[in-house]
């Protein structure tokens, strides 16, 4: 079961386009502030971290060079769709047209949370691939339970290490920072602990189904590397 191709699979195919569409759901719903008792955060939480279960899942499957090519999928159709609202919100409306306002509110994105999201994407998404994939090998293919919730810990914390200063430094009071930091890191990984049972179903089945079960012996982590699959 450890064989590694440089072919991509249907099920690869729909892990993509829902790894796609959460990156891209998280953009919308983070506009929205939702209440979870009383902590107040964005309503991408809903959607964001079933990311990093794709992660942990491709990563742990097909290895990390598919999980390279996942990231840097996801990160360029998410910015074409980025790209794409932030021309449509500059064209001037129609004259009929009266929701410029909650357009731009859902479809506006400010460059410097973009450019926030985009840099905590990457250096989230590319830690939690490389400590899932590095752990995979120490520990022979065991403990998959540890490594997925060791990985989201780590992937999301500089995730958002990464994405709140950049977002709201000197915009929000800095002895705020750190809580919902805190907040965010607790709550997304509670998040993946709830749905593990699931998450090591899937990882079994899709194993099974695809005869792969991939070992990252001896391969190359540069992120740059995108089609070296």
């Amino acid at each position: 079961m450890r064989k590694n191709t440089s072919k991509v699979s249907v099920l690869f195919l729909l892990f993509s386009m829902l790894f796609t569409v959460c990156l891209i759901a998280a953009n919308l719903l983070g506009t929205k502030q939702i209440a979870l008792g009383s902590v107040s955060v964005t309503g991408g939480l809903l959607v964001f971290p079933v990311s990093y279960i794709i992660n942990d899942c491709v990563c742990e499957v097909w290895g990390y060079r598919k999980a390279r090519l996942l990231i840097w999928t996801g990160f360029a159709m998410n910015f074409f769709f980025v790209a794409i609202c932030a021309l449509c919100d500059a064209i001037p409306g129609a004259p009929y047209w009266n929701n410029d306002v909650g357009f731009h509110a859902i479809f506006g994105l400010a460059p410097r949370i973009v450019f926030a999201s985009f840099a905590a994407f990457l250096a989230g998404s590319f830690i939690n691939a490389y400590v899932m994939s590095r752990m995979k090998l120490q520990s022979k293919g065991k403990h998959f339970s540890l490594r997925a919730i060791l990985s989201t810990i780590l992937g999301e914390g500089a995730d958002s290490l990464v994405f709140f200063p950049l977002a709201f430094l000197g915009v929000i009071p800095t002895n705020e920072l750190p809580w919902m930091m805190l907040w965010q890191l607790v709550l997304k990984t509670a998040y993946e602990v709830v749905v593990l049972p699931v998450t090591i179903r899937v990882v079994a089945f899709v194993k099974h189904h695809e005869q792969e079960d991939v070992y990252d012996e001896g391969i190359s982590y540069d992120i740059l590397k995108i089609f070296n699959i």
